[in-house]
């Protein structure tokens, strides 16, 4: 025998009283902060796709702040629903950045090719100056999970007949500075930019010699499943 599920409703007592800012309309990049950080939070095992979906769901149909607050009270994560709760009374905008930045030393700051290649991703930390270095050689850089030692961060990339990648989310702000001679150094991709606040600066330089530096804004592959059931709920929607 087999139970559903009920759907995800806030319990009356945790509901937040309307007061300055909560009742006030939610944007489309607050209610997507929201989702990113239900996204983290499925990520660790502390909800269940089920779980996850409904969240998410009532995240993109929340039209004010005090609808958004609930949906990631029980959720431990450092600054999230308690900040969300502050800024909103404040009128202000969360800063969800604040959980990624400065929260502990570099875990790497340089990497060195030739002949061969290197990568950085996942859940790393970044330091506040990164260096990468390739001679006949590939390299990746990927900031999309990644933890940031400084809130300003500037990463150096030197390509000789070779080719550094850098992929970034389209919600942090990247300001790319470099050049290429006999060679690219610049932006590729179709993902807007769409900067979230709060979003550490990250500036890209350095040069390509016969070879190129590319950054790429690019999703993950849990943005790409919200996509896809965003999609799939509209289609129902009508």
């Amino acid at each position: 025998m087999t139970s559903e599920r009920p759907a995800f409703r806030p319990e009356p007592r945790l509901e937040p009283r309307p007061g300055p800012g909560l009742d006030t309309r939610a944007s489309d990049a607050e209610r997507e902060q929201i989702a990113e950080r239900l996204r983290e939070a499925v990520a660790e095992g502390r909800l269940d796709m089920e779980e996850f979906e409904e969240r998410l769901d009532s995240a993109y149909k929340a039209r004010t702040h005090g609808e958004l607050v609930p949906l990631v009270r029980d959720l431990p994560a450092p600054g999230t629903a308690t900040d969300m709760a502050l800024a909103a009374q404040a009128g202000g905008v969360p800063d969800v950045w604040g959980e990624r930045i400065g929260r502990g030393p570099a875990t790497s700051k340089g990497a060195f090719a030739f002949w061969g290649g290197f990568a950085r991703k996942g859940r790393w930390t970044v330091g506040r100056t990164f260096t990468a270095a390739v001679f006949q050689a590939g390299g990746e850089i990927d900031l999309r999970e990644a933890r940031f030692e400084g809130r300003d961060v500037v990463i150096r990339c030197f390509a000789v007949m070779g080719g550094v990648h850098v992929k970034a989310p389209p919600d942090m702000r990247v300001e790319v500075r470099g050049f290429g001679l006999m060679g690219g150094f610049g932006e590729e991709g179709e993902e807007e930019a769409v900067v979230a606040p709060g979003s550490p600066r990250v500036v890209v330089t350095g040069f390509a010699l016969m070879g190129g530096v590319g950054v790429e804004r690019k999703v993950t592959k849990a943005e790409r499943e919200r996509r896809r059931l965003e999609k799939k709920r509209r289609k129902e929607l009508g």
